[in-house]
């Protein structure tokens, strides 16, 4: 039930063993030559499908189209007012905005002329009660432009900022603004050709073509130098991978935010170096804007899919259930993707089953691996994983260092090749912190051969080496292989959850609801409040069920937990459970939850406990 299989990269993998067990794996296949800047996709997608739909946003009933012939217009002219502004890395252009069309023609234009541009979370701006992230960003990049779409939602985060030396721009609502504003429209009304051209050309592999914001462990943002070489390359690596990305413009329905290096470098840079179609989402995998994801995904087929986990445990459910939607969803489709986090076994059966219901054979579901130093694909599954957990072999020109860890085959990971950071703005202790003596990057995490016999299956995640702690007895906790078989064991009711278990004698978990799966339980309570909802029976049972069963696989007190809770109080941006790309922060939410911790471990357990 397999379709005819795509074009792919052979898995040749070359291996190197040191004395020391230390091993260095690469792709076997070359990096052929790259571009020397984004910006030449523009010219060259401008001139081959001028009339070809690039960008689009929905606009009430329809879609607000541009194609590459308009986007190359707007971006020359936006071009010559950020040149005419003086924009350089030291003070570069700041967007504050989820993804937009407005948005989009600033990120080319800034790649088109070699301006730095700084992509930040929304969520600073919206969800922080105290803005203190924001202040300690602009502190840091000191930018001379910001941007945002809608001046009343920001008003306030904007106003935090004081009298802080940049000019805003606005798309609308600019009245609703204490501070003057620009509208975005005017840097629409002219183009100097001759300091346009003389910009483009002058772009290079080493221009600073982003600050992208990272948070790690400490909760605190660090802004990560993203070159033109890193995102080239990166994209030149993809194509050598899955070469059948060729063999026709790909079209994305995508909502991953463009401040986060999967969405903004990934999914953006693919349309924009294969002369695609990006149809902006706004909806994403949230109660309330779940369903503007759905409507997109009824009306447009994509020929890639790209999605986290989250979301797809939100999608799934709606394409058993909706025949329209499940018809246009797989219409096309030659690829699905998740990264972020492990998929899941349960949601990639179900994928598999609807692929096969709608086409009659299975849909590749394919995943990679890096991070925001890595622009972000180290590794790419460019063949048939022999494991759910399998993150492929390093993509064409990276390199990977497996640091022996322990006498189980574990890894530590590091990462070498054009697509790596030279490191963090203003932060050279963090840089020479970051890289070892060869010049590889020390991503954090862990991985182990998916079969230590055969090197072309792959490497699969292993964990954040940060996470893993130990038990009173001495045993090991690993805890990302441990969070991703969780979740599956206790789908759909857990949203993510944090493991427990430092210094004590047995693990346990935090869990943090996944509302609309608890709902799905409890069709009876979809209007109630969250301590209803956790509360009931149905749901608690179902964690039971899970505890059993990760018990029940075996493997020793490392492998599960006796109890559970679940938590009322979503996590925090602000006290730094949230990271910049939108994940949990475990250190960080279990020295803020103390207390729940220890209502967890009481003896004997309250009535919250899962047991």
């Amino acid at each position: 039930m397999d379709a005819a299989p795509l074009k792919m990269l052979p898995p040749k993998p070359t291996l190197e063993r040191r004395a020391d067990g230390t091993i260095l794996l690469g792709c076997g296949e070359p990096l052929r030559a790259y571009a020397r800047s984004m910006g030449e996709f523009l010219e060259r997608w401008a001139a081959e499908r001028p009339s070809g739909i690039y960008l689009a946003q929905r606009a009430d009933d329809g879609w607000r189209t541009l194609t590459w012939s308009e986007v190359r217009k707007q971006v020359r002219r936006i071009g010559t007012a950020l040149l005419e502004r003086g924009l350089s890395p030291e003070r570069p252009l700041v967007v504050l905005s989820d993804n937009s069309i407005e948005h989009a023609l600033l990120t080319i234009a800034s790649l088109y002329v070699g301006i730095t541009v700084a992509p930040i979370s929304p969520s600073y701006s919206l969800m922080s009660k105290d803005f203190r992230k924001l202040r300690n960003v602009f502190a840091l990049l000191e930018p001379r432009m910001v941007f945002v779409d809608d001046a009343e939602r920001y008003a306030p985060a904007i106003a935090s900022l004081g009298d802080r030396d940049f000019e805003l721009v606005v798309a609308r609502n600019a009245g609703k603004l204490l501070r003057p504003a620009t509208m975005f429209s005017t840097l629409l009304e002219r183009e100097d050709k001759n300091a346009v051209d003389r910009a483009f050309a002058s772009v290079g592999p080493d221009t600073i073509a982003k600050f992208l914001l990272t948070s790690g462990s400490t909760g605190e943002p660090k802004a990560v130098i993203n070159t033109q070489r890193m995102i080239c390359s990166n994209r030149q690596a993809g194509t050598q991978a899955w070469p059948f990305i060729d063999d026709e413009p790909p079209v994305l329905v995508d909502w991953l935010p463009w401040n986060h290096t999967f969405g903004g470098n990934n999914d953006f840079g693919l349309v924009m170096a294969h002369g695609g179609s990006l149809y902006i989402d706004e909806g994403k995998p949230a109660p309330g804007l779940i369903e503007t994801t759905i409507r997109n995904l009824r009306e447009i087929s994509s020929t890639i899919y790209y999605n986290v986990p989250r979301g797809y445990d939100m999608l799934v459910p709606r394409l058993e259930e909706d025949a329209v939607l499940r018809r246009t969803f797989f219409a096309r489709l030659k690829v699905i993707v998740y990264a972020g986090a492990p998929l899941p076994a349960a949601l990639w059966d179900r994928l598999e089953q609807l692929a096969i219901k709608e086409r009659g054979h299975r849909i590749p579901i394919y995943t990679g691996w890096g991070s925001t130093e890595t622009a972000p694909q180290a590794t790419l599954l460019h063949f048939a994983p022999a494991k759910f957990s399998a993150l492929g072999l390093p993509a064409p020109g990276t390199e990977l260092k497996l640091v022996p860890s322990d006498e189980a085959g574990k890894y530590e990971l590091r990462v070498r090749g054009p697509n790596v950071t030279p490191g963090y703005w203003k932060r050279s202790d963090l840089t020479a912190e970051a890289f070892d003596d060869e010049g590889f990057y020390k991503i954090g995490d862990a991985g182990r051969f998916v079969d230590p016999d055969d090197p072309a299956k792959g490497i699969e995640f292993a964990g954040r080496i940060a996470e893993d702690f130990k038990l009173n007895t001495g045993t090991w906790v690993h805890v990302g292989p441990l969070k991703v078989r969780s979740l599956s064991a206790m789908a759909p009711v857990a949203q993510d959850i944090v493991v427990a278990g430092h210094h004590r004698n047995e693990i346990g978990f935090l869990i943090i609801p996944s509302l609309a799966g608890c709902r799905t339980l409890c069709p009876d309570l979809a209007d109630a409040p969250i301590p209803t909802l956790i509360s009931d029976e149905r749901v608690r049972a179902r964690v039971r069920e899970g505890l059993a069963r990760l018990q029940a696989d075996g493997g020793g007190s490392s492998s599960f937990a006796r109890r559970a809770l679940f938590l009322e109080e979503p996590p925090s941006i602000d006290a730094g459970e949230i990271t910049d790309k939108g994940y949990i922060n475990q250190r960080a939410v279990l020295a803020r939850r103390t207390t729940d911790v220890e209502r967890l471990y009481m003896t004997p357990p309250s009535s919250e406990v899962i047991e």
